[in-house]
């Protein structure tokens, strides 16, 4: 028989199971809200997943079996209406179909004169649009904000000390940042892989809604002026972790541009809701940042993974990343023509085809609906606050500013662990999959409503859940 590579023998075969796969992804997509929104993984099924490696080919049929018995049933949930406790996106049908086409083209993203570039460029262009940036502001698809954010600081970085910093490093200079103490824990993570140290990361206190403290922060960048050191960045929040608080952005823009700082604003989920003509009033300065980080597989329901960075000035991003290699040589002309390549905006040369699924996901959904889509999970957390609020055996802990909300159960003087053991009860139930977090030094049961399919009966079952399961243990 002719060695036909790693291609089918029968691709009739091939397409059959590919239908197959195609219609149970379809079904178990359609039938979400009726299936459990999590169920722990036996003992046994992971078991099963411990196999030595494979040494000979097996029938494709029995391995989709194996995931259809080993993985689907145990996922994390997130697609579920009912999940609520992190900040994850639901993805859409059309989003898997994307990822579908992706895989078939097997594009390399991080170079060259070819199509699914023109792709994303064109998607970066639109997060452009939405963030009110110019249309030549530079951008790049990531994993996530996380990532987005350490692009940010080494942007920043050679912009407070020229590109030479590239080649000789940080040389012991005594740069400092500023974010609020309810950012994200990868914004010290990313003062970390930058070389600063997490201690180069000045940590501001919050006002009552959960926003930076922008007095204290003046207060911060004097004091450490005077003490020698040298301010070079303050990152902003735009839906923090914990309430989704929106830091004053337009106080922190001013404050940035006379001290002359790079302004920074980690948007990772709270971005997207610039879409949504009743909520964009609160994000007002974020067009003036330098550099904002913000995520499409959150609120934009794109699947994972679809981060994205965008700066202000082009040329800042390209001096921090561009380099040559005569193995990559830029043309003018042929397939290595198309300069700057995205990987002379950021740290990656091999890189996927995650455009196509943010292109093609506001190309059918549109931004109005997807803008719909999240003023619709703000309206369900206003009613799951008020339904807490209602409630003596509830108490909210924060105050709602977007879609998260945080409260605790204190019936009968219940101890504040007790909220652990609620919110694994209710996940191990299979109801509903809120989390904890600590809020003003209390225990919370934390509910983010992010999934587009969430609706207001959702939250009313989660929170029957946390009632039932906190009586029983108090009980």
């Amino acid at each position: 028989m002719a060695d036909e590579g790693l291609d089918p023998a029968d691709w009739g075969a091939l397409r059959a199971l590919g239908h197959r796969m195609l219609d149970d992804m379809v079904d178990h997509m359609a039938g979400l809200r009726e299936a459990p929104v999590w169920r722990p993984m036996p003992d046994a099924a992971r078991a099963a997943l411990r196999a030595p490696l494979p040494r000979a080919p097996s029938d494709p049929a029995g391995a989709y079996d194996a995931f259809r018995q080993l993985v689907l049933p145990y996922a994390a949930g997130n697609a579920h209406p009912r999940f609520m406790g992190w900040v994850q996106g639901g993805g859409t049908p059309i989003g898997m179909l994307a990822e579908l086409l992706a895989g078939g083209l097997n594009a390399n993203c991080g170079g060259r004169d070819h199509a699914p570039i023109e792709v994303e460029r064109q998607v970066i262009l639109w997060a452009a649009e939405m963030l009110g940036f110019p249309r030549d502001a530079s951008g790049l698809l990531v994993t996530g904000t996380s990532v987005a954010n350490l692009i940010a600081v080494l942007v920043a970085r050679t912009a407070a000390l020229g590109p030479a910093v590239r080649g000789r490093g940080l040389g012991g200079a005594p740069l400092v940042a500023y974010a609020s103490a309810a950012a994200h824990a990868c914004v010290p993570r990313a003062m970390d892989m930058a070389g600063f140290g997490t201690d180069a990361l000045r940590t501001i206190p919050c006002d009552a809604a959960g926003r930076i403290d922008i007095p204290s922060l003046a207060r911060a960048i004097a004091g450490d002026r005077a003490a020698g050191l040298t301010p070079f960045m303050v990152a902003g929040t735009a839906g923090s972790v914990d309430i989704g608080a929106i830091d004053d952005l337009a106080g922190l823009a001013a404050l940035c541009r006379q001290e002359r700082l790079w302004f920074h604003i980690d948007a990772a989920f709270g971005a997207i809701a610039l879409l949504a003509p009743g909520l964009r009033d609160r994000f007002a300065g974020i067009e003036q940042a330098d550099s904002v980080a913000f995520d499409f597989h959150k609120w934009a329901q794109v699947p994972y993974d679809a981060g994205c960075i965008m700066v202000r000035d082009a040329a800042r991003q390209l001096e921090t990343f561009s380099s040559d290699a005569a193995y990559l040589r830029r043309e003018p002309r042929g397939l290595a023509g198309g300069y700057p390549w995205p990987c002379d905006l950021g740290p990656d040369l091999s890189r996927g085809f995650r455009a196509l699924k943010v292109w093609l996901t506001l190309t059918c959904h549109g931004a109005d609906r997807i803008g719909a889509a999240v003023e619709r999970c703000c309206a369900v957390a206003q009613a799951l606050a008020a339904r807490v609020d209602r409630e003596p055996e509830l108490e909210r802990l924060a105050p709602v500013a977007l879609n998260i909300v945080c409260f605790r159960y204190v019936a009968e003087g219940a101890p504040d662990h007790l909220s652990a053991e609620i919110v694994a009860d209710v996940q191990e139930a299979g109801i509903a999959a809120p989390s904890t977090t600590t809020i003003g030094g209390r225990l919370a049961i934390r509910a983010a409503i992010v999934n587009h399919r969430t609706r207001v009966a959702d939250v009313e079952a989660m929170v029957d859940a946390v009632l039932a399961a906190g009586r029983a243990r108090a009980g």
